[in-house]
């Protein structure tokens, strides 16, 4: 999946959604609370713009709420998703919205603004940790991020839901505990095993991991942010990443397969024929139907198993 340039992207975006958001608006308002047919039927509505965030949330909200995600394909790229009149309607049912922020999804906040709703609760990812646009906006892959905002995900749910709060308690403890078990031993397996192991990767996505994880990740950061953004890598970037590889300063390379650009492919095969463990992952869940635990437990297997095949350990 190809990237055109950030700037490019958004400017298309941007205008696509100013042309056509009044449109949007009154398709959402014309069909009010009809977006699913689940919408009425079994308690609090919640609206996730991203998978990831709304495996959380459905497990959290268990039976007494229903949550929808607006992005589930693995092949879309959420920097430049252009909503739909379906989404401004799904989202227009949102008793709670769920939305990344950071730069990441600027599509979710105008639609939810051009369908106000009395009472709604919308979550914004980024401003639970102070975050603006510009900063790295892959929370998801910080193990701390994910508690918070599961956390915060079950505080929501019971201001809007207060008679079922401790059943969400439950939910959020069972969650943690035996949903995430495989996560987190898999985290402490990888710090205590393979700590300062250096690697590399093709995008920002995994700067956020990489640290609970113990590695010691030297791609440098404005080569992964620029691939993750779709912008112009620099030269010197472009060299060090390559020198890296090609000297076996890094064990593994760890890429998003979701962003497959040319250029990532070359150092792809850069590092297979440097006899360099490859490990992929992806920016949302893959397979979409997974859990945000399963897809996450796939990934770390594979990085481990990366790590041995790089060190023996």
């Amino acid at each position: 999946m190809g990237r055109r340039g950030l700037g490019t992207r958004f400017r298309t975006a941007a205008a696509t959604a100013a042309a056509g958001l009044l449109a949007l608006a009154a398709a959402g308002a014309l069909s009010g609370c009809g977006a699913t047919s689940k919408a009425s039927t079994n308690g609090v509505r919640v609206v996730a713009a991203e998978n990831f965030w709304g495996s959380i949330a459905s497990q959290i909200a268990g039976v007494h709420a229903d949550v929808q995600s607006i992005i589930t394909n693995p092949a879309q790229d959420p920097h430049s998703y252009e909503p739909s009149a379906n989404d401004a309607r799904t989202l227009a049912t949102a008793q709670l919205a769920i939305v990344n922020g950071i730069g990441y999804d600027p599509w979710a906040p105008k639609l939810l603004a051009a369908n106000p709703a009395p009472g709604r609760i919308v979550l914004t990812v980024g401003n639970l940790f102070g975050l603006r646009d510009g900063d790295n906006p892959h929370r998801w892959y910080d193990p701390a991020d994910v508690a918070t905002v599961a956390d915060t995900i079950t505080a929501e749910l019971s201001k809007l839901d207060p008679k079922d709060a401790h059943y969400y308690a439950n939910q959020l403890a069972t969650f943690q505990t035996r949903d995430l078990e495989r996560y987190h031993q898999l985290i402490a397996q990888i710090k205590s095993r393979y700590a300062n192991v250096p690697v590399g990767a093709s995008e920002s996505i995994f700067a956020l991991q990489a640290p609970a994880l113990g590695l010691d990740l030297i791609t440098p950061y404005s080569f992964m942010k620029a691939i993750s953004e779709g912008t112009e890598v620099s030269a010197q970037d472009t060299i060090t990443t390559q020198e890296q590889i090609a000297r076996h300063q890094i064990k593994v390379w760890i890429y998003n397969s979701q962003n497959a650009t040319p250029q990532i492919q070359r150092l792809n095969a850069l590092a297979r024929a440097n006899h360099i463990p490859i490990a992929t992952i992806t920016e949302t869940l893959a397979p979409a139907s997974a859990t945000f635990e399963q897809w996450q437990v796939a990934q770390l297997e594979q990085i481990e198993r990366a790590l041995h095949d790089a060190t023996g350990r």
